[in-house]
């Protein structure tokens, strides 16, 4: 599903943000992806959804070649990528059925069939009575809730969530990860990249680490490492 092959990233200031990675991501895997600030996460995650391009190296994403995609072509291939953000990034001024309506909107999808589509979506994450209430009006659980609701509402193949769990208690952090795993039991291939070093610990995912552009670690059923 994802593949990295020899892949490096600099920037203008020269040092290398990613420095010859290469890794592969099967279909229906749930992969964590951590490392401290300044490790590569941020950049890896450019780089899959093709805001940024690599200095070298080669990245396939669901059978595309991301560095051969034309300007015109990013959007339609961003649609089989869900992302979550640690900040929600909801739409203020609509509700919770417009933020997640938006997202089918944006690809064209029927009227008839968004009806159908965003209570169904709003269901499986525990949303469906609170269609009409604004962001404002929700906690920082439901937020992420309707912003995961929103990147799964076009039944992307990949969910990328990038500190899903930033800025949520430890009672709502645990809530969304075990939504994330019955998502990807559902068969969605899932990369969290997480500075949650309980939640990487307790639920042996593979987990892929990463140090100063370079993964350092590998590990099927893994744990969170501070060191190497």
């Amino acid at each position: 599903m994802i593949t990295l092959d020899h892949v490096s990233k600099s920037y203008s200031t020269g040092a290398p943000a990613l420095n010859d990675v290469s890794v592969h991501i099967e279909t229906g895997e749930f992969v964590f992806i951590v490392g401290d600030s300044g490790s590569g996460k941020s950049t890896l995650i450019k780089l899959l959804l093709r805001e940024l391009l690599p200095t070298s190296g080669t990245i396939e994403v669901n059978g595309v070649n991301v560095g051969r995609l034309k300007h015109r072509q990013i959007p339609k291939f961003r649609r089989n990528i869900g992302v979550v953000f640690q900040d929600f990034r909801l739409l203020k001024d609509r509700n919770v059925y417009e933020n997640v309506a938006f997202a089918q909107r944006i690809v064209q999808v029927p009227g008839k069939q968004i009806k159908k589509n965003v209570p169904s979506v709003l269901s499986i994450v525990g949303l469906a009575g609170k269609y009409k209430a604004r962001p404002k009006q929700l906690s920082g659980g439901e937020q992420q809730r309707v912003a995961l609701a929103r990147a799964l509402v076009n039944n992307p193949p990949i969910l990328l969530a990038d500190e899903p769990t930033g800025n949520l208690d430890p009672k709502n952090s645990w809530e969304i990860m075990k939504l994330l795993e019955e998502i990807n039991e559902k068969g969605t291939t899932v990369l969290v990249v997480t500075h949650n070093r309980e939640i990487v610990n307790a639920m042996k995912k593979r987990v892929v680490t990463m140090n100063k552009g370079v993964i350092v670690s590998d590990q099927k059923e893994g744990s969170y490492i501070d060191e190497i």
